[in-house]
């Protein structure tokens, strides 16, 4: 029978292959740099296999559709991310009833 020692709050597990956090103003771009890659790694699959179908070299196909609309998708999702929290900062309200 395995002896499983209950968690202790605030201790972690040292983890060998640990990523250093970034720092938290690195979220202003972070975010959009993780949300446009896959959203148009999905656009651009979904819009491969319609235009070509189900062929022999889709992988390459998707691929190099994904990285034309990724040059594309990060820099305006950069542009239009302050919008859209701007947007949502008047439709949403802040937590703890401000705002």
């Amino acid at each position: 029978m395995m002896n499983i020692a209950p968690a202790v709050p605030g201790v972690r597990k040292a983890r060998p292959f640990r990523l250093a956090k970034l720092p938290a103003n690195s979220r202003f771009v972070v975010l959009p740099m993780i949300l446009s890659f896959l959203m148009s790694g999905v656009v651009a699959s979904i819009a491969t296999i319609r235009a070509l179908g189900l062929t022999p070299d889709l992988a390459t196909s998707i691929l190099k559709a994904w990285a034309m609309s990724y040059a594309v998708a990060f820099p305006s999702a950069l542009v239009v991310m302050p919008i859209v929290r701007w947007i949502v900062d008047r439709l949403v309200e802040a937590p703890g009833g401000k705002g």
